[in-house]
């Protein structure tokens, strides 16, 4: 991918270069996970336009019907526990982050407090 197929999104491929990367998926069906909102590729002039993100969703959801045999019904369901996982997930990096650059004081009294907070639930 050269220079002009990247804006500050990152990689970009146009609906065409998208079935022709996975092909485990139709025009018709990419068509109705866009519509259900299972991808949510940019809408760019006459076409939607797919980041990299995009792309993995893609896969995983290929990866899931195929795999798992999971149906429209528990698709949107299963994609949903996953954007929770993976949003709580980037929320702990972020707090881990700001841990390891409190003084080293405070995150031995951080330590302390979440020792004792788990020794309770125990």
């Amino acid at each position: 991918m050269d220079r002009n197929d990247m804006d500050q999104h990152g990689a970009r491929w146009r609906t065409e270069e998208v079935l022709a990367t996975c092909r485990r998926v139709s025009s018709a069906q990419l068509t109705v996970w866009v519509e259900r909102h299972w991808l949510r590729p940019r809408h760019e002039g006459t076409g939607f336009v797919f980041s990299a993100a995009d792309m993995a969703r893609l896969e995983l959801i290929c990866d899931l019907r195929e795999d798992l045999a999971l149906d429209d019904e528990a698709m949107p369901v299963v994609l949903s526990l996953l954007d929770t996982v993976y949003g709580l997930r980037r929320r702990l990096r972020v707090l881990a982050e700001a841990i390891g650059d409190l003084p080293p004081e405070a995150r031995y009294l951080l330590q302390d407090e979440l020792r004792k907070r788990e020794e309770k639930e125990e």
